[in-house]
């Protein structure tokens, strides 16, 4: 078997998790790591890493990306072969409330993760973006040679900034990087901060669950195992080749979050009560992927149905919750 290693940057988190595991399914040896930070539930992290930690081929370090000597003396010790980095600051209303952690983190953390990457000569560096790098665009559905010179919150500025600096360092040395643009990922594993887990949550205790922009709002809902296939087929493909890449990854359907909820509603055959509030800053109105581009060149085909998916995720919560 192929001993190559695949270096996964936040692989504690949701998307990395998932990714870890399907990398590991096929034999491959992954180093994990992530610094299992409070901005989320610290003991939902430990219970995925714990799951990775099964496995003979998972290696797992407590490193921060922030950190560049300790960055260094892992790719001192480890060959590694590719990197696919998700470890990140997360989140559009929390930028709001704590800004500096987003320039810590996805700006300097980044500049780390994309320089060692470079001086250890990594074969390919997949990393994440996001949608929310589109701002208020008024044409749907969104395609990479949109204008993105206008987000609206930090969170989304930082994500451009990723694109920009991976775009430089692919011109300069020749690096082959490809940046993902995720748009709404949901699954089992989830953010305890995203609408599906709290709305979830929420409506089984009864509380009231907060719908902003009084649920007019679209979005692109992409279960978290079509985003992880799509992943596998760039990090496995054999199209390497020196150059920046971006490309959105998500459904390639909208939904409105009214209808969300219903179909929450109808898989916990139990009504949310509703407490509608105004939009939030920051937020935009609507996502909807164009996915073609990643379809023609990585065959990227998503699979599960907002249906399906909501039903798999409460499924999971309600076994991982009794």
């Amino acid at each position: 078997m192929d001993k190559k290693i695949y270096l996964i940057t936040g692989s504690a988190g949701f998307i990395g998790f998932h990714l870890s595991r399907k990398i590991l399914s096929k034999g491959f040896k992954v180093i994990g790591i992530d610094n299992l930070n409070n901005y989320y539930d610290v003991q939902l992290k430990k219970k995925r890493n714990h799951i990775l930690k099964k496995n003979k081929n998972y290696i797992f370090k407590k490193i921060d990306i922030k950190n560049y000597k300790n960055l260094e003396t892992l790719f001192k010790k480890y060959k590694i072969y590719k990197v696919i980095h998700l470890a990140a600051q997360a989140g559009v209303r929390y930028s709001l409330k704590n800004p500096k952690s987003y320039i810590d983190n996805n700006i300097n953390g980044f500049f780390n993760i994309l320089e060692i990457s470079k001086n250890y000569r990594v074969k390919k560096f997949v990393y994440a973006s996001t949608s929310s790098i589109y701002g208020l665009q008024k044409k749907f559905p969104l395609k990479e040679n949109f204008n993105t010179d206008n987000p609206i919150q930090l969170y989304a500025a930082t994500k451009k900034s990723n694109e920009l600096m991976a775009t430089s360092y692919s011109y300069l040395y020749k690096m082959d990087t490809v940046g993902l643009r995720f748009f709404t990922v949901y699954g089992p594993w989830g953010r305890p901060d995203m609408a599906l887990f709290k709305f979830t949550k929420n409506i089984i205790k009864g509380k009231p669950i907060e719908v902003f922009n009084k649920g007019k709002h679209e979005r692109d809902f992409t279960y978290v195992d079509d985003i992880v296939d799509g992943i596998i087929k760039i990090v496995f493909s054999k199209k390497n080749k020196f150059g920046s890449q971006i490309f959105n990854i998500g459904n390639g359907k909208k939904i409105k979050l009214l209808k969300y909820i219903q179909l929450i509603e109808k898989n916990l055959k139990k009504r949310a009560r509703k407490k509608f509030l105004p939009l939030q800053k920051g937020d935009v109105f609507k996502t909807h992927s164009d996915t073609r581009l990643i379809k023609k060149h990585y065959n990227y085909n998503p699979r599960t149905s907002v249906n399906d998916g909501v039903k798999k995720f409460i499924e999971w919560y309600i076994s991982n919750n009794k």
